[in-house]
Order: structure tokens, then sequence, then C-alpha cells
């Protein structure tokens, strides 16, 4: 290792955070964990074990619809939790905040409610060639519904948007732009300040995937002026199954319904059915109750570490990865943008990702492999798919030198 290598590793040689997340304190394969996965699914701190461990324990009750004890203070619970995420992301208003079962849930929710009413044959939906598949199928879906077309802008071998293209399909024929924040396969940030001012200029409502843009950068969505911004509680340190869909009052009242049930009426007749006020027509049904109060834990345990100092530390993790993997002889770094946060896919000689995420995997270090459900972007480059290694305050210089010598012994295996 050299001295700037060693000096750098001084720097982010052990993260304060770690001890928090009780997963991390293990052995695998005989070996301590190292968890490069948090793209995927990140871990849990012990203080969200706890919130969700409290209200199963002495408050577990239904929310909105009783009048003991246990209701009133599940629901206080409950509705706390949406007051924590509205101020997380800077909303305007508790009723801008549509808890959802995660990202994919809130994109389908935009896609049938605030859509497809919307359009119809030689209408364009725009979307982007580095989408998760949670943001291209379900504008598939609203096309075959309704013979609109379907958009896709560019992009470069970065892994970069083409943004010259994707200015010139914007036109007034295009009814709505989705686009992911930070690309979850090549760690891509898209400049969505500018993007969303061009979309406005044109009257393109935008819709972001923010499922990994949350857990890496403070969110303001009135300062980025989306319409809609989707997101997951277990990409942000929460249990899994919670989720937010942020989107201006004034279009939430102009959509109808996406689900029938309990808790999104005021009255029901066999003539007719009065709907909730806002964000409750959207959410119908008992929710996650200890999943959402989780993810009110989570956003207290990421505004205590700080969203900048996440940010810091992650920059400096990357930096210091991807420095180190280009010293393996036969890496590959797919996705190399300008821009990124702490997403590295990368492919080693002509070792198959599985394969390598086995071996990895006897070491003790857990790493992603496949194609990340973002095909088109594996198509782009011709291949099936790539190893990812993605990181989160928990990780640490350690983990990076732990993954390299892993792959260093992938090589010998196969030589």
């Amino acid at each position: 290792m050299t001295q700037p290598q060693q000096d750098l590793q001084d720097t982010i040689a052990v993260s304060d955070y770690r001890q928090d997340f009780p997963l991390l304190q293990q052995e695998v394969n005989g070996h301590p964990l190292v968890y490069l996965d948090s793209a995927a699914s990140a871990q849990q701190p012990a203080s969200v074990m706890d919130a969700v461990a409290q209200y199963e324990r002495t408050d577990h009750a239904n929310v909105h619809r009783g009048v003991h004890s246990l209701s009133h203070r599940a629901t206080d619970a409950y509705e706390q939790a949406r007051d924590k995420l509205r101020a997380f992301i800077n909303a305007e208003s508790r009723s801008e905040i549509v808890l959802t079962s995660g990202t994919t849930e809130s994109i389908n929710l935009v896609a049938q409610s605030y859509c497809r009413p919307r359009i119809g044959s030689g209408d364009r939906i725009l979307i982007t060639h580095l989408e998760h598949h949670s943001n291209i199928v379900p504008w598939q879906l609203v096309c075959e519904q309704t013979g609109a077309e379907l958009l896709v802008a560019p992009m470069d071998s970065r892994g970069q948007l083409v943004l010259e293209k994707l200015y010139e399909l914007m036109t007034d024929k295009v009814k709505i732009l989705a686009i992911g924040h930070v690309s979850n396969a090549l760690g891509t940030i898209h400049p969505l300040r500018e993007i969303i001012a061009r979309a406005h200029a044109l009257g393109i409502p935008v819709l972001v995937d923010g499922a990994q843009g949350v857990p890496h950068m403070a969110i303001d969505v009135q300062d980025l002026d989306c319409d809609f911004y989707a997101f997951s509680g277990h990409k942000m340190f929460g249990p899994t199954g919670t989720g937010v869909l942020y989107a201006r009052e004034c279009l939430l009242e102009t959509m109808p319904p996406y689900q029938g049930g309990g808790d999104m009426i005021l009255e029901v007749s066999f003539e007719g059915t009065t709907y909730n006020d806002l964000p409750y027509k959207f959410e119908a049904g008992t929710p996650n109750i200890a999943g959402v109060i989780g993810m009110g834990a989570a956003v207290d345990y990421l505004q205590s570490v700080g969203l900048a100092n996440i940010a810091e530390h992650e920059q400096q993790l990357l930096d210091y990865m991807t420095r180190r993997l280009t010293e393996i002889d036969g890496i590959r770094l797919i996705g190399t943008a300008a821009n990124k946060a702490s997403i590295q896919s990368f492919m080693l000689d002509d070792i198959h990702s599985h394969d390598l995420g086995t071996i990895l995997d006897h070491q003790g270090v857990a790493i992603r492999t496949g194609h990340h459900c973002a095909m088109p972007v594996m198509d782009y480059f011709g291949i099936p798919g790539t190893a990812r290694a993605s990181l989160a305050l928990y990780n640490n210089a350690d983990d990076v030198d732990r993954l390299v010598d892993a792959l260093e012994q992938a090589k010998k295996l196969f030589a």
C-alpha cells in the first residue's frame, strides 16, 4: 500500500457508528462480516429495532380506529413518524407524505392514479436508460393500458445521462418524466435541479425515484422542485415494507384513490363512497404500523449522525475503494461517472459475477451480483451482470481492504 493510500486509510479507518448495528457484530464462514450490499438493503441500528420492539411490546394496536389507550398511543407514534418524514425531506405539508410499502408501490401509485387517467394514444412518458426496473415496468404498463409511447433517454459509456438527448426528447407530448436520483447499478448522481427546471419550463411534471438518494444525501423536495419523490425505508436503515410517496398537495387532490378499503374512506354506502382527506385517501387498509414507527426512528438516527457527515464519509470511502480496486489486474469498473454516490460495479477477468460473489462470501465479504434490477444497463455494456460493492456510514477502509484481498484470492482460484 502506498503512503497516500495509508494516509487516506488512517482518516477513515474506523467508523464510529459500526457499533450501533448489531448484525455487523458477527462472523460469516469463519470471518468477521464485511457488509457491502447496502444499496440492496441497509442494516438497521439498534435504535430502530428498539422502536419497533417497543411498539410491539407495549402499544400494539390498530391506528386511527380505536378509542382505547393502546390505539391512541399507536396512532400518535405512527403519525409522529409521518411528521418526521415530512421534515426529513422538507415537504411543505404532512398531507404530502403518503405512506406506502416502498418505492415500487409509490411509483405504481403515481403511474396508475396520476398518469393513467391523463394520457392516451399519441402521448409520451419519458424515462432514462439508467432506471431500476421499478421505474420502467409501471410506465410500460400505463403505455399498454392507454396507447401512450415510452421514450428512453440514452446514457454514455461512463454511465452518465446524455443530457442534450434527454432535452431533445422533452416536448409538449411528454406527460411525465420519471427519473432516478441515483443509479442503483452504477451510482451515477443525476443533475436533478437542472433537469427538473428544463422539464418544468415545458410543463412536464417530474417523478424522482429517490430510493438510492435518501440514504446518502440531504433531500429537500422544495429545493429540487420535483412533483413526486419516492423512497423506501429499508434503504435508509429502516424496516422493509415501508416507504413514502411525496407529492405536491395540489396534485394529490386531483388524483383518484389508488386502492379501495378501510381508512381511505369517510363514509360508505351502496350508492357511493366519500373518500378520506389527504394523505389518507391513498392509504387503504391496515398499514405496516411497526415498520413506519421504525422508519421514523431511522430518520432520528440519520439526523443524529448528520447527512453531511454521512456524505463526506462515504465520498472518502468511495474514492479509496475506487483507487484500491484499480490496483487489481483484470478489474473492469462499470460506471465511472464524474458525480457518484457510494456504489461501484465491476467485473474481474472472465469470472462470472455469481461465482465471484460466492467466493467472496466464503471469506465473509457480502456483495451484490447480477443485473441489479437494471437489465437495460447491463445490455448497454454487453454483459450479463456485475459484482457491486455499495457502502454505508458503518463501512470503513478495512472493509475495502478485505474486499480487495478477497478479490485477489478469487483471481488465484481462477488462475
